[in-house]
């Protein structure tokens, strides 16, 4: 008979200290986690549970739950199910024995992957890329102190040039993109794929495209097409409603055609 699922009182944190919940419909992978977690000295062990539904029930009473190593092949709710449903709740590391689930797992912001079988090693690391998100996110919301800085900012005239670089989240980890390397940009419905001209294979960002035009400057890109901005530097012709640009024919749809249309009306 399999352990019953408990909730552990809550306490006070202490710095530092990650509070977890480990969801496994699977005893002896269930208990593993909790091992693996009870070990770890930055994180506590506050909940386990040996379904999704019985998770999610319990996070409701749980408020101060952080860090869920989630399994993702369950009965009646699968982890993939639950991470949506906890969009804005707890952050997630995954724990399966499935990879194809690796794509789907970075669609819904998790923090790591985990393929079972894993040791405590490879426990560790996730656990560590997991202290280091929650110490850079307690930090960035610390108030500033009340006096004043020893080196007050200095303020930007209204024509200060834009950064030539931007920051996307990549996998797990933020990478820094000059302006000037992006050819284009395509947006597939939950992410965007960014075309770069320094490498190959594009770089995969959870973002939509229009949080990607509001990053981008307008003196730089241009959108032409409800999946497509482009990098203005990097187009090589303009035919009749289309676009070459790094050895590609894109579209110009009719709702942008008017923008671009007066972009380049200034060579004609």
């Amino acid at each position: 008979m399999s352990a019953p699922e408990s909730v552990i009182p809550a306490t006070a944190a202490a710095p530092f200290v990650i509070n977890c919940v480990a969801v496994d419909d699977e005893p002896l992978a269930l208990g593993l986690v909790c091992s693996f977690i009870e070990q770890t000295p930055f994180l506590r062990l506050v909940g386990r549970h040996e379904s999704a539904v019985a998770a999610l029930r319990s996070l409701h009473e749980r408020p101060d739950a952080q860090l869920l190593f989630l399994d993702i092949k369950m009965p009646d709710l699968s982890g993939l199910e639950l991470a949506k449903v906890l969009q804005h709740g707890p952050r997630v590391i995954f724990t399966t024995a499935f990879n194809q689930y690796a794509l789907e797992g970075f669609r819904v912001d998790a923090l790591d992957y985990l393929l079972k079988p894993f040791d405590y090693q490879e426990f560790l690391r996730a656990a560590l890329k997991a202290k280091t998100y929650f110490e850079m996110k307690q930090a960035s919301e610390t108030p500033a102190p009340a006096s004043a800085p020893l080196n007050p900012p200095v303020p930007q005239p209204a024509n200060a040039p834009e950064d030539d670089y931007i920051y996307l989240k990549v996998e797990y980890q933020l990478v820094r993109v000059p302006l000037a390397d992006i050819v284009y940009v395509e947006g597939l419905k939950d992410y965007v794929k960014v075309h770069l001209a320094t490498q190959t294979r594009p770089l995969l960002s959870l973002t939509s495209l229009r949080g990607m035009e509001e990053k981008l400057p307008a003196s730089k890109f241009l959108r032409i097409h409800r999946s497509y901005i482009v990098g203005l530097g990097h187009i090589q012709s303009v035919g009749r409603g289309t676009v070459q640009i790094g050895g590609e024919t894109l579209p110009v749809s009719d709702g942008y055609r008017e923008g671009f249309d007066q972009f380049f009306s200034r060579w004609k």
